[in-house]
């Protein structure tokens, strides 16, 4: 079980950190938009894995979603951004 908690946490800090080096890169917004879908996903997979473990993970699951909702609030606002300078 610990091995699936392990895989699901990185799962989601490598789909932040892959979304942080996409978005370096952007020219388009449905790019960042992509990114962020991959960061909503990996909040669920936490979630699953969170209810598959009866949410014993001494908190360091919630801090991780935590952490990843910000990081899906960051790239929705910027996509309106860019949305907003005509791209």
């Amino acid at each position: 079980m610990k091995k699936s908690i392990a895989i699901a946490v990185i799962s989601g800090c490598l789909s932040f950190a892959g979304g942080i080096a996409v978005a370096q890169g952007v020219h388009d917004w449905h790019e960042i938009e992509r990114v962020r879908m991959h960061v909503h996903e990996a909040i669920h997979e936490i979630e699953e894995v969170q209810a598959a473990n009866h949410y014993q993970m001494g908190g360091h699951a919630e801090a991780a979603k935590t952490h990843l909702r910000a990081a899906e609030q960051e790239l929705h606002l910027a996509v309106e951004a860019a949305r907003g300078s005509g791209q």
